[in-house]
């Protein structure tokens, strides 16, 4: 069974600018640690301040994860990532004019709020324009621009910076987002906004293990979320995923330039080879996921083994690149290592697509986002402080090891089974979803 025409086209627009709409997030929010060192300079931050300053994002991301999730499966994503899109903008834009510390830890705070929606949206987007056996490689291909926008930072935003100063690099940043939120909300319609053939329907329901529900998430079904002993796994094993992105992301620029010597501008382009290696790792997690489920593979476990691989891996290599005296070297093993977190990552999205019905994708993705960030917003703090302290990176650096072993056994061991959603939560008398029928 295949998609129509009228069905490529809708994918094709909503991964177009879920793409482009990452791409502009992580570009928004690398733009502090590329002008690290300029920023602490010109406003005299020590490290453990700017670790501090990296942080207020990722906890106001964090805690924005758990209403968002709601606000999405209820009013779509259309409304909730256009609206989000362009208030992180305004406070990338705003950054450029801040006086003080305090002031440029609110700005922080409101990007970290704005681009909540971000990757829960693209989960449910996912989930609603995609059947079942296709949702790993598209998931791959928008998530990937977590590791495409951080490439593509350090050069452009390093340029911006040299040539314009880093008030402006603010400023010109914020502008294009606002511009790519508004093509958004004219350009991408919900699937409850769209009159469907009966053909269509059935190629997009295809192999679903639950059947979605037409009406709103309630309460108690949001609350039942957390009785289940997958939603913990994911919510725990994100987190290693997201606090060594988290760690390269916030810090990979000043250790390149204070550990291993390197100038601004070498580094602002030497950073990016990680991230164009760990695209690879975030576009072939679709692929695999996609190759081991038409194979037989269950859902879960399809999805499952390339993201356990994926944690292993990263801290496999990321030891080494603490210990390493070769600058180059380094980057060679960091390179592997962001290969293989991004692939844990990209796997950890598709798990979201296809580990519960279509009407609590959102609120799933924010959850596990939320495990995620919450351990995220730890990294840039634990690096600042053990850097002010060691004068090092390399403990820092195997912290981050240690606790992705960790993520890939909650993982292993607590992702076992899908979400089962109870319609009879809502309040009609209606049995509850039978369990889906691939479980591991």
């Amino acid at each position: 069974m295949q998609a129509s025409k009228n069905l490529r086209r809708i994918q094709r627009i909503s991964i177009f600018f879920l793409t482009l709409a990452g791409c502009i997030n992580y570009l928004d929010r690398s733009a502090l640690s590329v002008a690290n060192s300029m920023i602490r300079g010109e406003m005299g931050l020590t490290a453990s301040q700017m670790g501090l300053l990296l942080s207020a994002f990722s906890l106001a991301y964090a805690f924005s994860q758990l209403p968002i999730g709601v606000l999405l499966d209820r009013f779509g994503a259309r409304l909730m990532l256009g609206a989000s899109m362009f208030a992180w903008s305004v406070a990338q834009l705003c950054a450029g004019f801040v006086g003080n510390l305090q002031q440029f830890f609110m700005a922080r705070v409101c990007l970290g709020i704005g681009e909540a929606p971000q990757f829960p949206a693209g989960a449910k987007v996912i989930g609603e324009w995609f059947a079942v056996r296709d949702r790993g490689t598209p998931t791959g291909i928008f998530v990937a621009s977590s590791t495409i926008g951080p490439a593509l930072a350090p050069p452009i935003l390093t340029g911006l910076m040299l040539a314009l100063g880093w008030r402006t690099m603010f400023v010109v940043t914020g502008v294009l987002g606002m511009l790519v939120a508004l093509g958004w909300y004219v350009s991408y319609r919900n699937r409850n906004e769209v009159q469907l053939t009966r053909d269509e329907e059935a190629y997009l329901n295809h192999e679903e293990t639950a059947k979605a529900s037409a009406k709103p998430l309630s309460a108690v079904q949001w609350r039942n979320l957390f009785g289940q002993t997958t939603t913990w796994g994911m919510l725990f094993g994100f987190m290693g995923v997201i606090y060594m992105v988290w760690l390269y992301l916030t810090w990979l620029p000043a250790y390149l330039e204070h550990e291993r010597g390197m100038s601004v501008a070498r580094a602002g382009w030497v950073v990016s080879i990680p991230y164009f290696v760990g695209t690879i790792g975030m576009l072939s997690s679709g692929y695999v996921a996609d190759k081991l489920f038409r194979r037989g593979m269950a859902p879960i476990t399809s999805r499952k083994w390339p993201i356990t691989v994926g944690l292993i891996g990263a801290a496999l290599f990321t030891v080494p690149a603490a210990l390493t005296p070769s600058a180059w070297l380094a980057i060679v093993y960091i390179s592997l290592a962001m290969f293989f977190i991004n692939l844990a990552s990209g796997g950890a999205w598709s798990l979201v697509s296809i580990a519960a019905p279509r009407q609590v994708v959102a609120s799933l993705g924010s959850i596990q986002n939320f495990g995620g960030f919450l351990a995220g917003s730890a990294a840039p703090v634990i690096t600042g402080v053990v850097v002010d302290r060691t004068h090092s990176f390399v403990n820092a650096l195997i912290v981050s090891a240690v606790i992705a072993v960790l993520s890939a056994f909650a993982y292993l061991f607590m992702v076992r089974r899908p979400i089962v959603v109870d319609e009879a939560s809502h309040d009609s008398p209606a049995a509850p979803f039978p369990a889906a029928q691939h479980a591991e």
